[in-house]
Formats: structure tokens, sequence, C-alpha cells
């Protein structure tokens, strides 16, 4: 729904700035433009993460999200720094614009954007791609209240380098944020430790349980944006390789990391070691 309707006023806005000669509403419509591309990524990203694992894919579609997100981030930045960069020639050269036309469609771009955000407001809070979908249509929104500001200064003080500054205020909201959502997925695809999880935190707290010696080669990272996973080495005592004596410690481990931590684990993989195997993880001929 939210992208057949930013997909719409995108069309409108194309016609309002041929119509009216507006840079700021020409940017909005960029903005629109790559707000429908993103939009039609995240529902493409979406459905696909609904798909089930496979042994090819054992994670499913989960990553596609954050394949989408970044795609999304990388096409913003690119805008972003067009409009800059047409702002500024058109502060020094201002063009006539015909500010009435440029009101109307600026005031039809704010409506589809408030009911975009309305449907998309209760669950923004899902994961990166819903974010970054909410933020689209969110800063979308103040585009057009940009455009409608910029409309009534030109029509009452016929000031046209008004359409240049909000160009240039548009472009300062696309940026920031791509630069944003573009370090928050690279974050995943490199693996890094989950924000909110201490990884030395973990290693003291697992090397406090009964029967645990020591933790090694300890790693946490997420699969997407709310789905953790955590794996280490587990030296125990050799008098704990028993089966029943395994199955208390493994649950230990899994319920501390599930328990324990502000970022709670779900999917943990522990490889239990005797004191007596040797600390390499690599087996050398």
């Amino acid at each position: 729904m939210v992208f057949s309707i930013t997909a719409t006023i995108m069309v409108a806005e194309v016609i309002g700035a041929l119509a009216s000669g507006s840079l700021a509403l020409l940017a909005d419509a960029g903005h629109m433009f790559t707000d429908s591309a993103g939009l039609l990524i995240a529902l493409t990203a979406t459905t696909l993460a609904l798909r089930p694992a496979t042994d090819k894919r054992t994670w499913g579609y989960k990553r596609a999200e954050i394949i989408a997100a970044a795609a999304q981030a990388a096409v913003l930045l690119a805008v972003g720094g067009f409009v800059a960069v047409e702002g500024v020639r058109r502060l020094i050269e201002p063009p006539e614009v015909e500010s009435t036309a440029m009101l109307w469609f600026g005031v039809i771009g704010l409506a589809g954007n408030l009911i975009g955000l309305a449907i998309l407001a209760s669950s923004r809070g899902e994961n990166l791609n819903m974010k970054a979908a909410f933020l689209e249509v969110l800063n979308d929104a103040l585009g057009s209240v940009a455009v409608i500001v910029s409309a009534i200064v030109i029509a009452t003080t016929g000031w046209n380098r008004a359409d240049a500054v909000v160009s240039l205020l548009i472009a300062a909201l696309i940026v920031p944020r791509a630069l944003i959502l573009l370090r928050d997925t690279i974050d995943v695809l490199m693996e890094t430790t989950p924000k909110g999880l201490d990884l030395e935190a973990v290693r003291i707290r697992l090397s406090e349980l009964p029967h645990v010696l020591e933790v090694h080669d300890l790693h946490a990272s997420r699969i997407d944006s709310d789905t953790p996973v955590l794996s280490a080495h587990v030296t125990v005592h050799n008098g704990c390789l028993t089966a029943a004596h395994l199955g208390t410690v493994l649950t230990d481990l899994q319920r501390c990391v599930a328990q324990d931590f502000q970022v709670p684990i779900e999917h943990s993989t522990f490889q239990i070691e005797p004191a007596t195997h040797p600390h390499t993880e690599t087996l050398h001929p």
C-alpha cells in the first residue's frame, strides 16, 4: 500500500516540477523515486525472508533484508549528492519558479506521506528493513513540508532562492540518514558484535558457570537485524565428560546467553572440550 502511494506521489511531483520549474519539487520527486524503489526492494526482501530454510540456504533468505537496506542507502547517497550540487548551482543562478503549482503538489505529497506513515507506524521497530521503509516515508513528509514552505516564501516575497535552499535542506535530510543506514547494514554484513552485547562480559560470565574452566574462540554476530547468534569453545574439567554432566553444562551455557544479557541470544553453538584438548582451531599435518 505504501509503495503504491509513494509511486503515485512521485509521478505527481515530477509533473508538478515540470509545470512549476521547481528544483525542490523535483528533488522531492527524486527522493520519492528512490523511496519507491527502496519500498519495492523492502517488500521483495520481506517476502524472501519469509521463505523457509533449506539444506542449501540454512538461514533461508533472512539476510535479504540487510542487502535491501544497503541498496537503499547507496541509492539515497547518490540522490542526495545530486540534489546538493544542483541546489548550490541554483543558489548562484536562481531560475523562475511557479509557486502556486509548487504549493499544490507539495500538499498532495504531504497528504500521501502522512497516509504512508500511518500504515507503517506500528511495524517500524520490527527490523532494519521496516525501519528503513518508515524513515524513507518520514523524510519524504519532511521534504513535502519544506516544499510547501518554500512555495509560500516565493509567493509572498518573490525570493526564488528559497527553492534552492529547500533543495539543500532535503539533501541534508537524505545524506545523514543514508550514511547511518549504510553503517548499520555494513555492521551486519561484516559480522560485527551486536550493539549492546559486551563480548568480554559474556566470556567472564560463561567462565563463572559450574565446571567451566575457560571460554575461547568466542564469536557473536547477526544473521539479520534481529537474529543474533553466538558460538564458543568451552573447556571443562575432564571429569565432566559424561552424558549427564555435559547435558547440564550445555543447558547452563545456552540459558546464560539467552537470559543474562541485554541482547538475548537464542541461537548459540558451543563446542565442549576437555582440559587436555589443545587450543588449536585448525588441524595441522
